[in-house]
């Protein structure tokens, strides 16, 4: 969902001269669908709402997908999950030049309203698009630009708008969801898989789909409106505006996590082999492992409960990565095993024990990448069960 992060590629003046006269009989309100891109977030493709009167030379669109650099403590908004997004207003054509230099399809659905009804969506927008009205608190899967389509038209049209969710045939996730857009053995995907917990795991209802933007095409499509002479597809013409080149995927194994990790994992268990077979203990090893799976789970805690992300709760990932392991670091550095160590190492096979029964439970997914690790951490913290018997 594309996040413009100019705001200078939006007229303010759009807005300031806003076109608040009656629409004409040739008035068109459409929804624009636009293919993923490069970067992680254009990912998942991006929608906004096209106003175009032929009579009166309108031709703009409204996007949702607008954030201001300059709103006060922006990076720290952004870090608690506060962070203000906003209703932009840009000409058609500028709008439409931008995702063609980006290579990115654009579609268009001109919906099957009445003269009556195209007004009522046209001066929601306008008047949402003021300056005191057009911030909105973003969340990602609840309040995007994607779903305040969706919104937009149920507000205007009322219970005259009906969507049909049959053409769904498969329950996701919120986190299959994403997979369906990023791949699993990727860096984008790994860093939302650890960054975000067992919320994103349940079942998305038909309605919440409609937070990517595939999913508000497929509503529109599908939808259907009541006039006088009964029900109505919502969508009147659907029509490719640019049709993009797609470009081969740039991805290599060899720079994926899960080769990454692999790497890591084997390094764990060599290191630990040759521990066991010189009958000594890498203390370097154990004070890093506890150091950085500690302040990691330090930076997971605190997305949890100092922030605003409701996604970011209730993350198991704190099953490996455990806080409280950074006050382990001075008993790893010391050369005998302490008993209490050898408790806090068995809570942590539990632990590993616990997010694999989560895992095939569905309780939360978690990112194939860190397999690897996982299986570097329990050979290393059974290695250290196994000496501490022998103390």
């Amino acid at each position: 969902m594309k996040k413009f992060l100019l705001y200078i590629l939006f007229s303010v003046g759009l807005v300031s001269h806003a076109q608040f006269g009656a629409l004409s009989d040739a008035a068109e309100v459409s929804i624009l669908t636009i293919g993923p891109g490069k970067e992680l977030y254009d990912k998942f493709g991006h929608s906004a709402f096209r106003v175009k009167d032929s009579l009166s030379g309108v031709d703009v669109v409204f996007n949702y997908g607008v954030y201001d650099f300059n709103q006060p403590h922006f990076y720290l908004r952004f870090a608690q999950g506060t962070m203000l997004y906003e209703l932009g207003v840009a000409y058609y054509h500028d709008f439409y030049q931008n995702y063609v230099a980006e290579n990115r399809w654009i579609k268009e659905q001109i919906l099957n309203l009445t003269k009556e009804e195209k007004q009522a969506v046209s001066d929601f927008l306008w008047i949402n698009a003021r300056p005191e009205n057009k911030q909105y608190r973003y969340d990602y899967f609840y309040d995007n630009c994607a779903t305040k389509i969706r919104d937009v038209l149920k507000v205007t049209l009322g219970d005259r708008l009906e969507y049909n969710y049959d053409y769904i045939d498969s329950i996701y996730t919120f986190r299959e969801h994403i997979h369906n857009h990023v791949d699993q053995n990727s860096w984008g995907s790994l860093g939302i898989d650890l960054a975000l917990g067992a919320p994103i795991d349940k079942d998305a209802t038909p309605e919440e789909y409609q937070f990517l933007p595939e999913y508000v095409y497929l509503s529109a499509e599908n939808a259907v409106i009541y006039h006088n002479d009964g029900p109505e597809s919502l969508v009147k013409k659907e029509r490719t505006l640019f049709d993009n080149n797609p470009q081969p995927k740039e991805s290599s194994f060899f720079t994926s996590p899960l080769f990454i990790f692999g790497i890591l994992g084997l390094l764990i268990i060599g290191i630990t082999v040759m521990d066991i077979k010189k009958e000594k203990r890498s203390r370097w090893l154990d004070v890093s492992i506890f150091l950085i799976t500690g302040l990691f789970g330090i930076f997971l805690f605190l997305l949890w409960v100092a922030t605003d992300h409701s996604a970011a709760a209730y993350n198991y990932n704190m099953l490996w990565a455990f806080p409280l392991s950074v006050f382990a670091v001075i008993a790893a550095s010391r050369p005998g095993i302490s008993g209490g160590f050898r408790k806090y190492v068995s809570m942590l096979v539990i632990f590993l024990s616990l997010l694999i029964i989560h895992w095939i439970t569905g309780v939360q997914k978690f990112s194939v990448g860190i397999i690897p690790l996982l299986a570097g951490l329990a050979v290393r913290y059974i290695y250290l069960l196994r000496i501490s018997r022998r103390a």
